[in-house]
């Protein structure tokens, strides 16, 4: 199990592929609403991916949106649920932050996953909202830079 930082466009197709799997197929968002102007290799994100076996199974991103690092698109695909691997894209978007020496990150979790940040010391910051037909709520977290 490891992640890596995506360079290339055959490593962002990749992503695409999972995401439009666990997001688009899974859960019902539409396409059109999945991929955005920030899918791209330009430096407005920081996309990951993360394997299992040698085979790309899930994915996420950071972006800088108001001097806070947003982690976005995280997902995994569904026979590879249970073997930590969110938890590798959450430190590596994460150290990704770091890097940009940003102290502060934020997401739009679902709610069904709230339980899953709240161990990574992320915190409820909103009520819940709707995104994409699905139940949402901000959380936050204070990133130790040192």
């Amino acid at each position: 199990m490891n992640s890596k930082r995506i360079t290339v466009e055959s490593d962002l197709e990749k992503a695409f592929h999972i995401r439009k799997e666990v997001f688009v197929e899974e859960q019902g968002v539409p396409l059109e609403d999945e991929f955005d102007e920030f899918d791209t290799l330009d430096g407005q994100c920081e996309h990951i991916l993360v394997y299992y076996n040698e085979k790309a199974v899930g994915t996420g991103r950071l972006r800088v949106v108001d001097g806070l690092g947003k982690l976005e698109r995280i997902c995994i695909l569904e026979p590879y649920r249970k073997f930590g691997l969110g938890k590798i894209i959450i430190q590596t978007l994460e150290e990704i932050a770091k890097d940009k020496e940003i102290d502060r990150v934020k997401l739009h979790g679902q709610t069904q996953a709230e339980g899953f940040y709240k161990k990574f010391g992320y915190q409820t910051s909103s009520n819940v909202f709707i995104e994409d037909g699905i139940p949402h709520i901000l959380m936050i977290k204070e990133l130790s830079t040192k």
